[in-house]
């Protein structure tokens, strides 16, 4: 597997991974009936951020973008969003892409890394970010509203990067 920037031509397979992920309505407060282009706007990133794939032997596992979680005064702290294809989960490469997302943050000078909305009841992402070391910072209790779960709380993820 290797992770690489992505490009146009990228997103008709980048696009059922997130359209898969954005349907289910379990783990990203976007729209569910999302359209092909209104996802391709949101998740292509432009710089000073970066969108990147998963990928093995032509196939596109993952994808993850990530970039300033605020303009101005706030561009110092990064953030960042992953989907995983179902065939690919449990394969290692959310952690992956979680691994190269933190590394991009440090090479590109951020001084920590925000998650703004982790869906509580997405207990291996959870996992995963802890692990990665993200600590819960903070829980917004209800904010989301899981098709499977009810309402349940977003977490704010935070990981510093210098001392």
């Amino acid at each position: 597997m290797q992770i690489r920037p992505a490009t146009p031509a990228d997103w008709p397979r980048i696009w059922p991974i997130v359209e898969a992920v954005v349907r289910e309505g379990e783990t990203y407060a976007y729209p569910t009936d999302l359209t092909s282009r209104q996802a391709q706007e949101l998740w292509m990133e432009r710089p000073p951020g970066a969108t990147v794939v998963a990928e093995d032997r032509g196939v596109i596992l993952g994808t993850a973008k990530m970039g300033p979680n605020r303009p101005g005064n706030g561009d110092h702290v990064g953030t960042a969003s992953f989907m995983v294809s179902g065939a690919a989960r449990g394969r290692g490469v959310g952690r992956a892409l979680g691994e190269h997302v933190v590394a991009w943050h440090r090479e590109n000078g951020f001084r920590g890394i925000q998650f703004n909305a982790v869906v509580e009841s997405n207990v291996a992402a959870v996992r995963l970010w802890r692990s990665l070391g993200f600590e819960i910072v903070g829980t917004v209790p209800g904010a989301f509203r899981s098709p499977a779960h009810g309402y349940v709380g977003l977490h704010v993820m935070y990981l510093p990067l210098v001392g």
